[in-house]
């Protein structure tokens, strides 16, 4: 019983992989004949875990979903990472799973060994999260659940949205995809009534039900979304914009920045504009003096900052005792 059950350990284990499994490499694996692989099938049937079977040349085994959640099989790295992502989400900008986090959280922590729950403990001890300077959107689970469901079923989406400058509006989208960025949330989707791409913050935003029509798929406005939103949102409400021209190739500045601050474009192999956008000009010229290449700036209020700073620069240059 013993060697049996510990074999269906190893089987359960194999077929939680996002694969499938032909008999004989199953067989291959277990080292058994391809009756006892199907033997063993059926008993993790009857425990209720949801082996599908295709029959053919291609055909084999894979595990899929069923009504019910059987017990999962996790390695020691999958187990780490779960408990510290439970952890996170217990303090994360979701709201309404904290209670469930932290109860999933208990159930795993008691059947960890103590290496892995030292693991745990140890990161959970010795790290130490910077807590953000402004308020943290908290976003209700509900609230992403539905947006998900209706970017799965190409639903439009009605709801009321409340803009940065806290401007109301009532939109008609259709939605495509959530992008969470640090701890907030975002939405990509197309504007019915404006017939273009918008990037919605989630946490603005107040649902209408029912969900509108489907629709059908159109492109996405970009291959990397993350990217697209990060360029989208970064310039989108800051107080202060300048493009500035750097005399420094496209791809040495895209390295040296990070892309919240803007997209650059290159205007030739030496050289590139960067729009940027800050709540301060003072962090622009931060930026722009870590750069290591010159530029030119379109901005008023960043040049007259600038000179004020080169006058301070050179005041300091010129203070010193010398030998």
């Amino acid at each position: 019983m013993l060697e049996t059950s510990a074999r269906l350990l190893r089987l359960l284990s194999l077929l939680q992989t996002p694969r499938e499994w032909t008999g004989n490499e199953l067989a291959g694996r277990l080292d058994v004949s391809t009756r006892t692989v199907r033997n063993d099938v059926e008993r993790l049937r009857a425990l209720g875990y949801p082996v599908h079977a295709t029959r053919g040349a291609v055909g084999g085994y894979r595990l899929g979903a069923g009504a019910a959640l059987p017990p999962l099989l996790l390695d020691d790295e999958e187990a780490v990472a779960v408990a510290v992502g439970l952890r996170t989400a217990a303090a994360g900008s979701v709201s309404g799973i904290e209670e469930t986090s932290l109860r999933a959280l208990a159930k795993l922590e008691q059947v960890l060994p103590n290496r892995l729950r030292r693991r745990v403990n140890t990161l959970q001890t010795y790290t130490v999260a910077v807590p953000n300077e402004s308020p943290i959107p908290r976003i209700d689970a509900d609230l992403l659940s539905l947006i998900a469901a209706a970017c799965r079923d190409r639903e439009r989406l009605r709801f009321d949205y409340a803009s940065h400058d806290q401007t109301a509006s009532r939109r008609d989208v259709e939605p495509y995809r959530l992008v969470n960025w640090g701890r907030r949330w975002y939405l990509v989707a197309w504007d019915v009534e404006r017939a273009d791409w918008r990037t919605f913050r989630v946490d603005r935003v107040t649902p209408r039900t029912p969900t509108g029509p489907r629709f059908a798929p159109r492109d996405l406005p970009a291959e990397d979304l993350a990217d697209y939103v990060a360029r989208r949102v970064s310039t989108a409400t800051w107080r202060y914009r300048a493009k500035v021209v750097i005399h420094a190739p496209a791809e040495v500045v895209a390295e040296r920045l990070p892309s919240m601050l803007g997209p650059v474009v290159a205007l030739d192999d030496r050289s590139c504009t960067v729009t940027f956008g800050s709540d301060n000009v003072e962090m622009m010229a931060v930026w722009l003096g870590m750069l290591g290449a010159d530029f030119t700036v379109d901005s008023d209020e960043l040049r007259a900052h600038l000179r004020t700073l080169g006058e301070r620069y050179l005041r300091a240059a010129g203070s010193g005792s010398g030998a």
